[in-house]
């Protein structure tokens, strides 16, 4: 029944032969082939239609070739050898069917485990099981041994293990203690565990990656964009191949042995197989690749722009000295200085006010509310703090509203946060990011890749950003850029495609622009996630080279995949074109022809014996080097 429902052609095929076989086992020959040819002209008529259809909608068809295929043994009298060219046609579907299954199973595999319970915790009271859906922040939640955790939490048991594969791709379980942070999605080890939930299910990690997910398995590969590069040649040579042979035969019957032979599954199965075991080998190692599409642009990317704070860095600053200057700065000293910015920067969004927050909370400096508080997206901030008007951000941005401004010396790496009281220039916080450790080497393994250039697309100041290009081996930098300037330089490129790699809500729109839109999603904005085509769910810079290697060998195998198909395909015409292969007996071949097809675009699921991303190494502890406004 099963095989009836999803299969419906396979099963009416098998029927149909199962008749015949008895009308020729109880000695009816020519109601058998009446009843195998008229089946099969019916095949064929449908075939017809559904190939017209995509005609009218501006794909080249590449059924012709079996169509043509039923109808010429039809005539010739070969209906057993229609029967199974039927069958290879329906069997190959049901065949892509199997092989995108085994290819989805690291996609699918994220989508079943997805937690659907969580077991509430309240004072005096038994756990109470409820949806994921009704957790709400601050929620105390109890979570059961092998149980995934179903929201995002700060742990309150004094220690657990979990396995976070699913979420990272590595394979050894990691321990948390009280008052760390643990994903949704992570599979809790031998012990219960209590967990405070930081997020809801809406907004976790795991739901994030589901949707992403869902988004990526609804998505086909660019199947006829690829089949279309050789199916009119192939189909014109197989028929100009079976016409001469025809012709120099004067068998007709000839005509239809080389076209049984050249039946177009290879070309039909090969692509869609090898880009969906692609994104399933993503998938498992963290990187979240939203359409199929996405694989073929990747294997093919001349330029990659990144992002500076939190992309080739860390994104997490820390303070190095407080600079005061001028009367203002004197009278008020490092710390007083360090106050007053760090209560203007609690009306900031920057990645850079979190840092100055936390250097004034490490040294016990209590903060300020502000009576009135703007800020200028990526520029500053302007608040009034005790009844002083205090100003932070970029030197040109204080320049603006205030006097005496000076540039601080800076080393290679650092920068400076600008800060103005009451309309004159009071000092400068030094600030420096840890550049990626692994950053350098991801740039060498994309050159290696084929990526002819890359750069460096920042809002911050030319100077540190100069500094972190020469240190990681950008080839060109773009300095003080808006969100606009960015989408227009990235437009302005000449070679194409170009992947642009960000993390922040202003790396949105440039994400978009781009060919290809890659988010590090980990500490990542909703907003670049949702505007990039590859999302990668760990902190982990190497990932991006990896997307590019996956993308060149999905394609490289999907390729491969259908050259050997038609090279196959072109042997068996050659031979049933010189007489040596009847049409029964090509029909079955073809079926190789199409498992050999399948098994090599699977191996598109494994790294292969090497592979380039492997030599980039994993994030390990970071050095100090550099970050900026």
């Amino acid at each position: 029944m099963t095989l009836i429902s999803r299969y419906p052609l396979v099963a009416a095929t098998l029927l149909c032969a199962a008749a015949v076989a008895g009308l020729l086992l109880f000695g009816y020959p020519e109601a058998a082939q009446w009843t195998a040819s008229l089946y099969a002209l019916l095949v064929a008529a449908r075939l017809t239609w559904d190939m017209v259809r995509q005609l009218l909608r501006g794909h080249w068809g590449i059924d012709l070739l079996a169509v043509t295929a039923v109808v010429s043994t039809v005539v010739v009298g070969e209906y057993v050898a229609s029967l199974i060219i039927v069958l290879m046609l329906a069997g190959g579907r049901a065949l892509e069917d199997f092989a995108q299954g085994r290819a989805q199973r690291e996609l699918s595999a994220l989508l079943e485990r997805a937690p659907m319970m969580a077991h509430r915790e309240r004072e005096g009271e038994p756990p109470e099981e409820i949806s994921v859906d009704e957790v709400r922040l601050g929620d105390v939640l109890l979570v059961r041994p092998a149980e995934v955790l179903p929201v995002d939490g700060t742990l309150l048991s004094g220690f657990g293990s979990f396995d976070e594969s699913a979420l990272t791709g590595e394979s050894l379980p990691v321990e948390r203690t009280a008052g760390q942070d643990v994903m949704s999605g992570a599979l809790n080890g031998q012990a219960a565990v209590r967990i405070r939930a930081t997020a809801t299910a809406e907004d976790s990690q795991y739901s994030r990656i589901v949707a992403l997910v869902r988004e990526a398995s609804a998505s086909r590969a660019p199947v006829v964009r690829l089949a279309d590069r050789y199916a009119v040649p192939f189909t014109a040579f197989a028929f100009l191949l079976a016409g001469t042979a025809w012709l120099v035969s004067g068998d007709p019957a000839r005509f239809a042995e080389v076209l049984v032979v050249a039946t177009p599954c290879p070309l039909l199965i090969a692509a869609p197989v090898a880009f969906v075991s692609g994104m399933g080998r993503a998938a498992k190692a963290g990187i979240i690749i939203k359409n199929g599409g996405t694989l073929e642009k990747l294997s093919r990317v001349k330029v990659a722009a990144f992002d500076k704070t939190g992309t080739l860095t860390g994104g997490r600053p820390v303070l190095l000295a407080v600079r005061p200057a001028g009367d203002a700065g004197r009278r008020l000293g490092p710390d007083g200085l360090l106050r007053l910015a760090a209560s203007a920067e609690q009306y900031s969004s920057h990645v850079l006010a979190a840092s100055v927050m936390e250097a004034a909370s490490d040294r016990g400096l209590e903060l300020q509310a502000a009576s009135d508080a703007e800020e200028a997206a990526t520029h500053g901030v302007a608040a009034q703090i005790g009844g002083l008007a205090v100003v932070v951000g970029k030197p040109a941005f204080v320049a603006e509203r205030s006097r005496g401004l000076e540039r601080t010396p800076l080393a290679s790496g650092e920068m400076a946060v600008y800060v103005a009281v009451d309309g004159d220039f009071a000092g400068t916080l030094v600030m420096s990011d840890a550049v990626r450790p692994n950053a350098a080497s991801v740039l060498e393994q994309l050159r290696a890749l084929g990526v002819a250039e890359t750069l460096m697309l920042t809002g911050d100041a030319r100077e540190t950003a100069g500094h972190i290009a020469a240190e990681v081996g950008l080839t060109r930098v773009q300095a003080e850029r808006l969100p606009a300037d960015k989408v227009e330089t990235v437009r302005a490129l000449r070679q194409r495609p170009v992947m642009m790699v960000g993390d922040g809500v202003n790396d949105a729109p440039v994400l978009a622009a781009a060919d290809v839109g890659v988010a590090m999603g980990a500490k990542g904005s909703t907003a670049a996630s949702e505007s990039a085509d590859v999302v990668i769910m760990l902190d982990d810079l190497s990932k991006v080279a990896q997307a590019v290697e996956i993308g060149r060998r999905s394609v490289k195998i999907a390729l491969q995949s259908i050259w050997i198909g038609i090279a196959l395909s072109i042997g068996l015409m050659i031979l049933a074109a010189l007489g040596f292969m009847p049409a029964v007996a090509g029909a079955l071949s073809q079926e190789l022809v199409d498992l050999a097809t399948i098994l090599n675009a699977l191996r598109a699921l494994g790294p292969g014996r090497t592979t380039t991303a492997a030599a980039v190494p994993a994030e390990r502890e970071p050095r100090y080097s550099g970050s900026v406004r």
